[in-house]
């Protein structure tokens, strides 16, 4: 991510340690320190997300970058000292997350054509008509039991965790810092067509809202090796740290 804000896959606004570290002018190894030091404040307002940049010659160490939404970015130049630069950027960073925030508003509908309007909800029911085809073809309607369709050696989180030596909770919050799930713990569509997520479909019927759907990541032997992979090197450069 070049530019000083912009959208992650999950449709968050972000900035970088990166991005930061050349906004106030100092290191960035100066800056990834104070992110350290003050994590479980960060981490107050969202898990923080760390990604590894080879170094543009290729014989550099790579370098940990740090991944933070407004709140993050807000909080930690606050714990920085003021001077000029640290507040003309603070500025900057405002504008920037602002700007953006605009860009990604959904549009006025008084503002929208009666046409306008009518496409839309068009696109939505053709939206949900084809949902619901999909899911009807690979699950059956039952009352209050999964229909599973998954790969032979699909596994759930919670036993890819334990394989890894780690929580459920924690290789979830992990796969959203790279990239692998949303905010709903859903897999990504290119994650699945890498071979590295499945998923399981369920339906089954409520009493007073009828069928319900529901979605659950699982993650496959290819999925879990490369998981396994990116755990181990995320542990290596947290104890050089």
């Amino acid at each position: 991510m070049n530019q000083l804000v912009a959208t992650n896959e999950a449709g968050d606004a972000v900035t970088t340690s990166l991005a930061i570290a050349e906004g106030v002018g100092n290191p960035h190894s100066s800056v990834i320190k104070l992110i350290r030091q003050n994590t479980s404040d960060l981490e107050e307002f969202g898990n923080i997300g760390f990604e590894i940049q080879n170094s543009k010659s290729g014989a550099g160490r790579p370098t940990e970058f740090a991944i933070l939404n407004e709140q993050h970015a807000t909080l930690l130049l606050t714990y920085m000292r003021n001077n000029d630069v640290v507040r003309e950027f603070k500025k900057r960073l405002v504008r920037a997350f602002f700007d953006l925030h605009q860009k990604q508003k959904v549009p006025d509908m008084a503002n929208l054509s009666r046409l306008d309007i009518l496409a839309m909800a068009m696109e939505a029911e053709q939206g949900r008509i084809a949902l619901e085809s999909k899911l009807q073809s690979v699950a059956p309607k039952v009352a209050f039991y999964d229909q599973v369709t998954k790969a032979d050696d699909s596994i759930s989180v919670a036993q890819a965790a334990k394989t890894i030596g780690t929580g459920r909770t924690r290789l979830f919050a992990f796969m959203r810092q790279i990239g692998w799930v949303t905010r709903y713990r859903e897999p990504y569509q290119a994650k699945i067509e890498q071979g590295y997520l499945d998923v399981k479909l369920g339906s089954w019927n409520h009493p007073d809202h009828g069928l319900q759907q529901s979605v659950t990541t699982l993650v496959t032997g290819k999925g879990l090796t490369k998981l396994q992979e990116l755990w181990e090197r995320r542990r290596e450069i947290r104890a050089v740290d």
